[in-house]
């Protein structure tokens, strides 16, 4: 009896190893057409950890917030802020943060037009409804995954960017990791489920201060309450713009697994906040949490 228990748990390890193995494994992908050689060529060599700096799997619907005073860092609220969880659409604050560094870098400008393959028109809703063959301008982009969050925008950033939605999500850990988000591993561009897609709620405060603080330039892009391409006006999915005072951006997220999730900024008085909530039971839950947040801290 003993060996028989002993050989079940060897194999049940050394399943989850391979299984942890084909989560992260580095399959090939097609060259870039606009992404710059060099570039591509840093990402490729780099040889991402399996599991050694994120969990394999997160708490499916956990709850996590944290608050900070976002000049200095300061931590003021924590609830679970590092336990492992799923950040949904939260993902996009890093695409975004590769699009905009990608015209920082002269790669594109505002008006680069961006193709759109047949799997990114194909992505599911939330989408603005992409046609394979048309194209997108980087800013327009940019305003579609800020105010719609839109999965369609996201992939086609991503292949347009690295040549391939893999290609890219490895650009994304690489980038979370120069930017001190230990428990985050990115496998897509969008936030739609993938068990080996895992963040922490610190981890998205990291992500959205650095958003920011980078690329200040584009922060009207968070405020927007509607966003408008070819004729449709799409309502931003954060509520709190406009009903909260003060609060001006970032982002939110909801897939079944992560439960509802939003980091928000806001400014009141020369004071800064960042709130990150993770795992509402609701939209209206996780509003009224962070709404609390911003109340009691400021």
């Amino acid at each position: 009896m003993l060996w028989s228990s002993f050989v079940k748990k060897t194999s049940v390890v050394l399943l989850a190893g391979l299984l942890a193995g084909c989560q992260t494994a580095q399959g090939p992908s097609s060259p870039s057409p606009a992404a710059s050689n060099a570039a591509s060529a840093s990402v490729q060599s780099v040889s991402l950890p399996v599991v050694s700096y994120a969990p394999a799997t997160a708490v499916e619907r956990g709850f996590s917030a944290l608050v900070l005073n976002a000049a200095t860092g300061e931590q003021l609220y924590d609830v679970d802020a590092d336990a492992p969880r799923y950040p949904a659409s939260l993902t996009k604050m890093m695409t975004l943060y590769l699009l905009f560094e990608a015209v920082s870098d002269g790669r594109y400008s505002l008006s680069s037009p961006l193709e759109i393959s047949a799997n990114a028109a194909a992505q599911p809703p939330a989408k603005i409804g992409l046609k394979a063959g048309s194209t997108i301008t980087v800013q327009q982009a940019a305003r579609a995954l800020a105010v719609k969050s839109a999965n369609d925008v996201a992939v086609a950033v991503a292949e347009n960017i690295a040549g391939s939605e893999a290609a890219f999500a490895r650009q994304m850990t690489q980038q979370a990791r120069a930017l001190g988000m230990g428990k985050t591993r990115f496998v897509n561009a969008t936030g739609l489920p993938d068990p080996a897609q895992v963040t922490s709620a610190r981890d998205m405060a990291k992500l959205g201060l650095a958003l920011k603080r980078r690329f200040p330039q584009y922060s009207s892009y968070y405020r927007q309450k509607s966003f408008t391409y070819n004729g449709r006006s799409f309502r931003a999915t954060n509520n709190l713009i406009g009903k909260v005072p003060g609060v001006d951006g970032l982002k939110t997220g909801y897939i079944r697994m992560s439960g509802y999730n939003l980091v928000a900024t806001a400014r009141r008085a020369g004071k800064q906040l960042i709130v990150v909530v993770i795992g509402g039971k609701s939209e209206t839950a996780r509003d009224q949490e962070v709404t609390r947040l911003i109340e009691a801290n400021f």
